[in-house]
């Protein structure tokens, strides 16, 4: 212990003499308006009990990791989202970042994709290949994991309303390549309800959709049970704006409410609980972010142990997956981006990910490049075999500071979460605005300190200079998104149009009663539906979802 207290200290060291001496600054402050002090020590933790609170890596509660040895017996999973123009130029872009050392995929779809029309509705023309690649047709899927074998690899797939049908596509070329579905690994995001918070890629209201994602967790514990058959998303709930403790208190009242509606579905939680993973941001205050991974994993752990009764120790494991703050980058210089995201990523792993994406400098602007791609991923690399920050498990685990923002943050977003609770729980809160309004209030006092100068972010409102946009931007060729639409017109003409109606009929048969969609859907598609085509049965069933306002 110090020979003095922390106001023995403060009343010595920073006397008023002292303090005229000292610059003034700003509030130092976190972005979930934790207010910082000069320095940390004991005092701050007064009342903290190092068993319940901390214990060792591995062990409930998991605050140091959910692993003994985490990266010293195995380093997370890399990946670099990717995705654009076609399958084709896709599948190019996974080959070379799988022989560059990317240890998983990462699959980014296009919009059409992601809200369920195929690349020759009408709807889609503007959009198809422009952010992610364009997936329409079984044989789209087949030609971008082409070469490809699914049993060698962990496949992530960013993809939430339209979840069902990707991952059904994916496990019909699976049993192509005369794969066994129970031998694939990997993820989908299958997160609606950050859909209606913070996003806004979803097609039906959310009670069904809810029913989706349970059908979902039911049929991969019994057919694909490697699977992780959800990523509750926390990442695009930040880079709308909120806080830290904001983004850890909606994504775990999310994940509470799809945990509750598999158990009312007649689903024992330990028979699910352990394939449900996480993703979230990784943003600029360094302690803070490693902070609120610590935070949330011990808050899942006492939810589900606490709040669900969960007894294997799997069910209690937060497992998540992280990407560097898209939001953070900036189209003026752009090489800062690089700095940004090295420090997140360095976050990331401190704080315990078991996956990480790290952004590319060029995203500002464009879709990355090759050669931007390769850098993050090399710095993913360099922090792994060369910085050090890998061969200790919870490095700054006692640490004053981070300590007390862990205590802190979890202190925040149980206030949120308890809120919410009161309000119905997280649909019920989604459907009054509870949670957009926090989001925007955040995000607007955000942008209010960068503009007055308060929060400086180099390059834009501080150490401005002319800086040449950056060379090699990945430009997408329209005449891509032409030869998709040609392809999907092809191969609807080319099946068995009889065999195919018969098919999407189960599909809404299955919609209509209370039998689980999946078998029906991967039917469906290996009868050669599309995307489009099972989307709108299921519209004409479950009806679509207009926009909630927050006001």
């Amino acid at each position: 212990m110090p020979s003095q207290s922390k106001k023995e200290w403060k009343d010595t060291c920073l006397s008023p003499t002292l303090k005229k001496s000292v610059p003034r600054q700003p509030s130092f402050a976190t972005s979930s308006g934790i207010e910082l002090e000069t320095t940390y020590s004991p005092d701050d933790l007064s009342g903290f009990d190092y068993n319940k609170s901390l214990g060792y890596p591995g062990e409930y509660p998991f605050t140091r990791g959910i692993q003994p040895t985490m990266y010293r017996g195995r380093l997370w999973t890399m990946r670099q989202y990717a995705g654009f123009a076609s399958a084709e130029e896709s599948n190019r872009r996974y080959k070379y970042l799988l022989e560059q050392g990317q240890s998983g995929l990462s699959v980014a779809f296009d919009l059409p994709t992601q809200i369920g029309y195929d690349s020759d509705h009408p709807l889609a023309k503007g959009e198809v290949g422009k952010v992610g690649v364009p997936i329409s047709t079984l044989q789209d899927m087949e030609t971008l994991f082409k070469d490809i074998p699914l049993d060698k690899v962990s496949t992530s797939m960013t993809i939430n309303s339209t979840a069902a049908v990707l991952l059904a596509m994916y496990i019909a070329v699976a049993r192509k390549q005369g794969i066994d579905p129970s031998k694939l690994d990997g993820t989908i995001q299958n997160d609606i309800l950050k859909e209606y918070i913070a996003r806004g890629t979803h097609i039906y209201p959310p009670r069904p959709s809810l029913r989706l994602i349970t059908d979902i967790f039911q049929f991969c514990g019994k057919s694909v049970p490697k699977w992780n058959t959800i990523s509750i998303s926390g990442y695009h709930i930040r880079e709308a704006g909120s806080t830290a403790a904001q983004e850890v208190a909606f994504t775990l009242a999310n994940a509470i409410e799809y945990v509750q509606a598999a158990i009312k579905s007649g689903q024992d939680v330990d028979a699910f609980a352990g394939r449900l993973s996480f993703f979230f941001n990784s943003h600029n205050n360094f302690f803070e972010e490693i902070a609120k991974f610590r935070a949330a994993r011990r808050m899942w752990a006492r939810i589900m142990k606490e709040r669900f009764g969960a007894k294997d120790a799997r069910s209690m494991m937060l497992r998540f997956h992280t990407q560097t703050a898209g939001s953070t980058l900036t189209a003026q210089q752009p090489d800062n981006n690089v700095v940004r995201t090295t420090l997140q990523a360095l976050a990331a792993m401190i704080g315990g990910t078991q996956s990480l994406h790290t952004n590319s400098r060029d995203e500002a602007y464009a879709p990355p490049s090759e050669e931007a791609v390769t850098i993050a991923l090399r710095t993913q690399q360099v922090l792994a075999y060369e910085s050090g920050s890998a061969d200790v498990v919870d490095p700054l685990g006692g640490s004053y500071l981070v300590e007390y923002l862990t205590d802190k943050l979890e202190e925040q977003a149980l206030k949120y979460i308890q809120k919410i609770d009161e309000l119905g729980g997280s649909l019920a809160a989604i459907e009054q605005g509870f949670q957009q309004r926090e989001i925007q209030e955040s995000s607007y006092k955000a942008q209010q300190a960068l503009e007055s100068g308060e929060r400086t972010v180099v390059g834009v409102n501080k150490f401005v200079s002319p800086y040449p946009p950056i060379k090699g931007i990945l430009k997408i060729n329209p005449q891509e998104a032409e030869k998709q639409r040609a392809r999907v017109v092809a191969f609807k003409k080319g099946r068995d149009q009889a065999k195919t109606k018969a098919a999407l009929a189960k599909v809404e048969q299955a919609a209509r009663g209370a039998d689980n969609t999946m078998p029906v859907i991967l039917a469906a598609l290996e009868a050669h539906a599309t995307l489009g085509e099972i989307c709108d049965v299921l519209r004409g069933v479950f009806g679509t979802q207009k926009e909630f306002l927050a006001f």
